[in-house]
């Protein structure tokens, strides 16, 4: 095809195609601006008619419905209106079929344009001046779109006979301009082909356009520039290199363009991971009212197969809540916003502290657990305390899930300090688990995944802990590893980079300067542990191979009960203590509430495996004095009760009062601030939800004031506290958290963390009147209950009684008060108080009605509480009638009435 043919294909296609594109472009445009003002016009008719259609239906007007619906069948594309309420009612039908009618209300307005006939919903709110809800109904449009269709259609017809007569004129020109360029082409390659033949004297005529004259004076110029051939190939070669620089640029532009690829992608997993943290967080919110609502359900009477149902929810609602945890924490890390903490951190204790923790799933299984602080690690060092405890806690309850029998042990060692400001940790956890293969291994940090498909049904997770884990080490500037083989247990190794704040040499205590202890522990690696921080304690320490009366006696004698306890293993340790003459300190591997009933004719007590160090240095102590003879005051630890109801104060005091132990009480947390600015405390029990300064506030106060309130443990008390709230109160300040109505096994075990206080001995009530509360109804006056609640006081259960009834004409004032200014805080405020008046009193019904309106508030704010309201006002009304009976009624005649009470019921 010669030159002149391919320009004129070139004149004719690309304006051809420019200009198809351009009419293209603007047909579309404009059809897509006309069915945008088609859908703006009528949407907005619609939803300016809908509130006068909506007093319509309210008013069951018809001739207005009839008005309405034609003044918008005077719009030019309307062809049919509808009105239909959710019932399935047609309340108008003009111009449709009901085939096409929606099935269910739309909750919004709704506009349908596939086809040529578009329908628009349009929701109507039915809700009359009173707020009273009559239903849903709403408003349907039948939209006839076929006049945008063929205008769209002329309009590309007239576009198509524009294009073609503009092609027609292209083609005239481009021919006849082509033919013109051929013609003197031909005579140039004619000329040239003469020129490659030798003829140099041959000359073109410069005679025609500009362009062919500059032809005919280069073809004419030829056989002068073959002189300057050479610089004729320079000029070539800085071309080349001109051509080279442009595609260096060119991918220079790629590489950019990859580079904002690149961040694009990340920002986009940032995104994700926001998104992942946001979702967490909405999920734990109904959750965490599903668990309270489950909490509040268990405090009701059930039978013990809805007891044991019960049970399985909380513990998979306890799952489900670790699991968002899990993912909340894994989201922050690859989001970016987890921040690490920069405190002191004391390993023996942090380690003591996670062993405490995790004791009760090793005591339930029967497992060992140990941890070794080796002596060269110093203390204290500088690092995120909260960080390496998370992930403490997380390997040590991996271990002990998959371990079955045997033990785990913690290892902290030195493993570097070439940097005299800094040293390496090692932080190893061993078991004898199930182990880990090869390839189970290699997989194992990766999210959302564990070792085998089997373990996630059998053992629980969700494969988050050990990825959460590695990026905290990593974060940390630290690494993990493990090693392990199938059977044969599992080491997680946990290198870890710490700042030391004073120096690597630690002085050695000398609690026991010479004395001679004898050990006896059937488990090995805690018989060496505990042989090594005696002798490190000044003691001279005999093993010895079962628990005998040596000859001479030692000072005293530390020994370890063995793993499963029978009638005869106690009654021969009872034996062997009745002869020994020294005083003993026994290991026994359960929870203090789960001790033996052993007596010590010599002297000494009873302490749950895995000690503390802490906690065996002081029963050393008591032990060694014990061994003196000498008569030693008893170190009284001081207890601070905060609490604005003053049947609290005094069931806690009750439940608290033992020997060692100084109880004062504060009602309220200006009054607990004036206290403490004078005397110190050793563990203060504070209630939350106060008038004036809160349970929060009132820390914080005792926080500033320095010296031991500093460090002085503070445990928040409340009757509501979700996970949630838990965390928030936690991170306040608060060390631990106590719902009420107490629990005596928290409160014993909250004791013993932080007063090494020994639990006193109480009579439990029997198994037939548990059983007898169980299958009872839900009273107005339960005195067992009372009694129970009043540890076991049924004079105090009276006492209580009688203070919640004399307080009810108040509550129900303050009720009042707050119902009728719809005040939300307020109500909170007083059902809150009512709630924990209630949580020590035999008054169930109350009880659990003030606790089922404050889980609703909580969760749901004023909505739908109103029910909840009036059965709040019916059971304080039938405990005031039971309160104005027992006024009625001679004095000798109250304890009797009162006993009676438990069976009266709601009929």
């Amino acid at each position: 095809m010669s030159l002149g043919n391919r320009l004129t294909l070139w004149l004719l296609g690309l304006p051809l195609l420019v200009l198809l594109f351009a009419a293209t472009l603007d047909l579309h445009q404009e059809s897509e601006w006309r069915k945008s003002a088609l859908r703006d016009r009528l949407v907005t008719a619609a939803e300016l008619q809908a509130p006068m259609f909506a007093q319509a239906l309210v008013a069951r007007d018809q001739s207005q419905l009839d008005s309405l619906a034609r003044r918008l069948l005077d719009i030019d594309e309307a062809r049919g209106v509808g009105v239909y309420t959710e019932t399935g009612m047609t309340m108008l039908e003009l111009g449709r079929s009901r085939a096409k009618v929606a099935m269910a209300p739309p909750q919004e307005t709704q506009l349908d344009t596939q086809g040529d006939l578009w329908r628009l919903m349009v929701p109507l709110d039915l809700t009359e001046n009173n707020g009273i809800i009559q239903g849903l109904a709403w408003l349907e449009i039948d939209i006839d779109s076929r006049a945008l269709t063929l205008d769209h259609y002329r309009r590309l017809a007239i576009a198509g006979l524009v294009l073609l007569i503009l092609e027609l004129l292209l083609f005239v020109m481009a021919s006849s301009l082509g033919r013109r360029l051929d013609s003197n082409l031909n005579g140039a390659s004619e000329a040239l082909r003469r020129l490659r033949g030798g003829d140099l004297h041959t000359r073109l005529a410069e005679d025609g356009p500009p362009e062919l004259n500059r032809l005919a004076q280069q073809v004419n110029a030829l056989g002068d520039e073959l002189e300057h051939s050479r610089d004729n190939i320079q000029r070539q070669i800085e071309q080349t290199t001109a051509d080279l620089q442009e595609s260096m640029e060119t991918i220079e532009i790629k590489n950019i363009e990859l580079d904002l690829a690149h961040r694009r992608a990340l920002e986009a997993n940032r995104v994700k991971s926001e998104f992942l943290a946001s979702m967490s967080h909405e999920i734990r919110t109904p959750l965490n009212g599903i668990v309270g609502f489950c909490r509040l359900l268990g405090r009701s009477r059930l039978d013990p197969r809805q007891r044991e149902w019960l049970d399985q929810v909380q513990v998979a609602c306890d799952n489900l809540l670790a699991l968002v945890n899990d993912v909340l924490d894994f989201s922050r890390i690859e989001a970016g916003r987890l921040k690490l903490d920069r405190a002191d951190v004391d390993m023996v204790s942090l380690v003591d502290e996670v062993l405490g923790l995790q004791a009760p799933l090793a005591h339930q299984k029967g497992l060992h657990l140990l941890g070794l602080v080796y002596d060269d690690v110093p203390s204290p060092l500088r690092g995120d305390p909260l960080r390496i405890r998370q992930v403490l806690i997380n390997l040590v309850h991996n271990a002990l899930k998959f371990t079955e029998e045997g033990e785990v042990i913690v290892r902290v060692m030195v493993e570097d300090h070439s940097h005299t400001d800094q040293v390496l940790l090692r932080i190893s956890i061993s078991d004898t688990g199930i182990g880990l293969t090869p390839k189970e291994q290699h997989d194992l940090f990766q999210a959302f995944h564990q070792a085998t498909a089997g373990h996630s049904r059998q053992y629980g997770g969700s494969g988050l802990g050990l990825a959460i884990s590695r990026q905290l080490v990593e974060q940390m500037g630290g690494r993990i590893s493990v090693e392990s083989a199938p059977t044969k247990g599992s080491t997680f190794a946990v290198s870890l980079p710490l700042e030391v704040i004073g120096g690597m040499d630690t002085l050695p205590e000398r609690i026991l300067d010479g004395q001679r202890i004898a050990l006896y522990e059937p488990h090995a690696p805690t018989r060496h542990a505990l042989s090594h921080l005696l002798c490190g304690w000044g003691a001279q320490v005999v093993e010895i191979p079962h628990p005998t009366v040596q000859s001479p006696p030692p000072a005293l004698m530390v020994a370890g009960l063995p793993t499963l306890l029978s009638d005869t293993v106690l009654e021969e340790w009872q034996t062997w203590l009745n002869a020994c003459p020294c005083p003993v300190l026994l290991l026994v591997n359960a929870t203090p509430l789960e001790l033996p009933k052993l007596t010590f004719s010599s002297g000494g007590e009873l302490l749950c495996k895995p000690i503390s160090r802490q906690a065996l240095a002081e029963g050393l102590r008591r032990c060694s004095s014990l061994r003196s003879k000498v008569v030693v005051a008893p170190s009284l630890s001081r207890l601070l009760v905060v609490d604005d109801n003053a049947s609290n104060r005094r069931l806690l005091k009750d439940i608290l009062q033992r020997p060692g132990l100084w109880i004062e009480e504060a009602g309220s947390g200006e009054a607990a601030l004036a206290i403490a600015e004078n005397e110190p405390f050793d563990l203060v029990l504070m209630d939350i939800r106060m008038p004036g300064m809160d349970g929060v506030e009132t820390t914080r106060a005792l926080r500033k004031l320095g010296g031991s309130w500093s460090h002085c443990p503070v445990i928040a008390v409340t009757a509501h506290a979700l996970e949630g709230d838990r965390q928030q109160l936690l991170a306040s300040g608060l060390q631990e958290v106590l719902i009420k109505p107490v629990d005596s096994n928290a409160l014993e075990a909250i004791l013993q963390r932080h007063l090494r206080v020994t639990p006193p001995v109480r009579q439990m009530e029997s198994d037939a009147t548990e059983r007898q509360e169980q299958s009872a109804e839900l009273a107005v006056i339960d005195l067992l209950l009372g009694t129970r609640l009043a540890n076991g006081s049924q004079s105090l259960a009276l006492e209580l009684l009688e203070e919640l009834a004399t307080s009810l004409p108040s509550s129900a004032r303050e009720l009042q008060a707050a119902l009728s200014t719809e005040d939300p805080e307020a109500l909170l405020d007083t059902v809150h108080a009512l709630n924990g008046a209630c949580r020590y009193c035999g008054a169930p019904e109350l009880a659990l009605v003030a606790e089922t309106l404050e889980t609703r508030l909580r969760s749901e704010g004023m909505t739908g509480v109103e029910p909840l309201i009036d059965d709040l006002f019916r059971a304080m009304e039938r405990l005031r009638a039971w309160h104005a009976q027992q006024q009625n009624q001679p004095s000798s005649t109250t304890i009797a009435n009162a006993s009676s009470a438990s069976s009266l019921r709601d009929k």
